[in-house]
């Protein structure tokens, strides 16, 4: 299991507790400092689309007109932290937020 965030994000820590106290141990990719590896960035691009950015976020909005138009691949390589977070990889199926249903899925 892995869980793509960022160490400072309330929901990336809460999530990571609760998987923790679930007794899995998940790997942390901190979006920013590690950055996501083309082959992952694919398979979350695949799974989520352009709902892979949080436009609701900081960064999204200092973004100009014109950044906001780029490809979403375009955007996350160029500001990481745009990710919607946190995605969470499992036994090769992508999850993302840290809503009830991905809750349930991943905490039984």
């Amino acid at each position: 299991m892995r869980l793509f965030g960022l160490k400072s994000c309330d929901t990336c820590r809460k999530a990571l507790k609760a998987l923790r106290a679930a007794g899995h141990d998940p790997q942390v990719i901190d979006v920013r400092a590690d950055g996501i590896g083309p082959a992952d960035m694919q398979a979350i691009l695949d799974r989520f689309g352009d709902g892979a950015v949080n436009t609701r976020s900081t960064t999204w909005r200092g973004l100009s007109q014109e950044d906001r138009q780029r490809p979403a691949a375009d955007l996350l390589a160029t500001h990481p932290t745009l990710l919607k977070r946190p995605v969470i990889e499992s036994g090769g199926q992508w999850h993302q937020g840290w809503t009830r249903p991905v809750e349930e899925t991943l905490l039984g």
